[in-house]
């Protein structure tokens, strides 16, 4: 341990700790722009900026390593000078287009520029005008906000692998993009949007659907339906003040129903109906010799990341669509049918946390069965602006016929979650003897878990990684042959979906020292817990489609709606 004072307060830290951690440590906080912890740490914005003796001059807290005896001061004049004006350079070159930005009050920049009363126009520029990129159906990018942090540089390389982005240029003409000026939709981008939520100002934003769901919502000649994903119950309670892991399902369905004329459905349905179709595939392969290992379908940014990257192993990906897009499926089929609908009447929106599910709904092999996908932070917006008291209303349940799931369904929002649903089934599957439903190995948000289980005689392998930097680690052992897997789970966002690239935005003073990944994780595993169905194949809701459309697992009619193909890309 290593003794020092921070303020004047003494703190004892583990060697090797930073100022900032330090800080940290002794509660106090000191500013940050580019730090992302565990993302991005390179001294570079020059906000966290403190005196500390033996040093020459203003040091980076994030970087700069504490020594015994050392006295450091946050808070001094020249601290402070020093960050207003790195602050007044920044918006000089910065669109100041804040009233209307989606970032508005949940951008960093924005609070800092307050807090310390930096003024805007102090060294002002000629306005920015770099065209935007939309050619993405999922991210527009306006580096007109961007503030070089490099933040969304550090998460798609560090985090994801893909490294999509980067600096171009040098010195003031320095600027983030794809390779070669790329556009966004021409690059290996896979859609996650970590990007988005690394990002601490407007500079990347997901391509919002809210304004086509509103029309909708006022065309007479609509039926509109909304689904909301596992993981959704778990986060939405951040954009309302709530504390991190509440789980706000009722409030959630109550609030969506105040929207407009609308019903709400419960995606864990086809989450459970994906394990069914899933696990059925599982064992048809194992005791066929089929080709193993089989890669789990069901996260869209893994979809074109493998699209893009292993082309040669799309033959071990599951055929089965995603939860939203088997809903969207089920929605234009055996919904539209029951009821006397005409599919192109029905209009499907889907609650999500993830942007690549903007880019799945587009894919066209899936025939836009979701006409709309929103993110945590769209809806959240939605009801904010029909002026919903969400903590004020009282919890209401889904709407039937597509209420009732499982926990197995819930659970899918985090890494492990659709490995150990699937678990849950193919085990009975294989043995009707098998009833174990806790799988707990392949729980929790380290980025890449392994198992082994031994069922009916079978000894099943299984790894789960999340991030899609882990799943390269594990794609090229398997081609390398150092592993040897029956089932692999992959989630493109650390955590899984409950750490997505369309959640809530988080101030950093919390996302750099609360683990959010595990505190929403646990939510979804308490609900799992009280559910009087925990396997997805005891769910009436799934028994009650095979027996009236799909007949079982694995039908004909099932792969007509309820399984998909890949698509080859090229790799940049």
């Amino acid at each position: 341990m290593v003794n020092l004072k921070i303020n004047g307060k003494s703190v004892s830290v583990p060697e090797g700790s930073t100022v900032l951690e330090a800080a940290k440590a002794a509660n106090i906080e000191i500013p940050t722009l580019c730090f992302l912890n565990g993302v991005n740490c390179a001294g570079s914005c020059r906000m966290c900026v403190v005196e500390a003796t033996g040093a020459r001059g203003l040091v980076a807290a994030c970087v700069y390593p504490v020594s015994e005896g050392m006295e450091v001061r946050t808070n001094t004049p020249k601290c402070r000078q020093s960050r207003k004006m790195t602050l007044e350079l920044l918006l000089s070159t910065h669109k100041k287009k804040c009233l209307t930005c989606p970032r508005n009050m949940t951008c960093e920049l924005q609070r800092l520029a307050l807090e310390y009363g930096a003024d805007a126009d102090k060294f002002a520029t000629a306005a920015p005008d770099t065209p935007l990129d939309t050619s993405s159906p999922f991210l527009i990018r306006d580096n007109d906000k961007c503030i070089n942090c490099r933040r969304c540089v550090a998460a798609c390389k560090n985090l994801q692998g893909v490294e999509a982005i980067g600096p171009i240029g040098r010195g003031y003409a320095v600027h983030i993009g794809g390779a070669f000026e790329r556009p966004t939709i021409e690059t290996n981008c896979v859609g996650c949007g970590q990007c988005i939520v690394a990002c601490p100002v407007g500079a990347l934003v997901e391509k919002s659907g809210t304004d086509a769901v509103w029309k909708a919502m006022s065309d007479p000649e609509k039926k509109v339906v909304f689904f909301t994903a596992p993981s959704i119950r778990a986060t939405l309670s951040e954009e309302f003040g709530l504390p991190v892991g509440t789980n706000v399902e009722g409030k959630m369905v109550a609030a969506i129903r105040r929207l407009g004329d609308v019903e709400v459905f419960n995606m864990d349905v086809t989450a459970d109906l994906t394990i069914l179709e899933e696990a059925s595939e599982l064992v048809d392969r194992v005791k066929n010799n089929k080709p193993l290992p089989m890669f789990t379908s069901c996260c869209p940014g893994w979809i074109k990341y493998i699209e893009h990257n292993y082309p040669e192993m799309l033959p071990n990906l599951s055929t089965c669509k995603s939860p939203q897009q088997m809903f969207g499926a089920l929605l234009k089929t055996y919904y539209c049918e029951k009821n006397g609908i005409e599919p192109e009447n029905l209009f499907v929106v889907s609650v999500i946390p993830c942007t690549a599910k903007k880019f799945e709904v587009e894919r066209p092999e899936l025939k836009k069965d979701v006409d709309v996908a929103l993110t945590t932070r769209e809806l959240a917006r939605m009801i904010r602006t029909a002026g919903i008291k969400f903590a004020d209303l009282e919890d209401e349940d889904y709407d039937d016929p597509f209420r009732i799931a499982t926990g197995g369904g819930a659970i899918f929002g985090a890494t492990g979650g659709v490995m150990e649903a699937a678990l849950r089934t193919a085990a009975h599957m294989l043995d009707g003897k098998f009833e174990v439903l806790d799988f707990k190995e392949v729980r929790g948000t380290n980025p890449i878990k392994e198992a082994k289980y031994k069922v009916a005689g079978i000894t099943v392998k299984v790894a789960v990684a999340s991030g899609l930097a882990n799943a390269k680690a594990i794609m090229e052992d398997i081609k390398a042959g150092r592993k040897n897997y029956t089932f692999v789970e992959i989630m493109a966002c650390p955590g899984g979906c409950i750490n997505g690239g369309g959640q809530p935005n988080v101030p950093d003073s919390v996302r750099n020292w609360t683990d959010l990944k595990t505190l929403r994780a646990k939510a979804l595993y308490n609900y799992d817990k009280k559910l009087e169905y925990r396997a997805s194949h005891d769910s009436p809701t799934v028994k009650m489609l095979y027996d009236e459309y799909f007949d079982q697992p694995n039908s004909h009619k099932a792969h007509e709606v309820l399984h998909t193909e890949y698509t080859p890309r090229e790799k940049y």
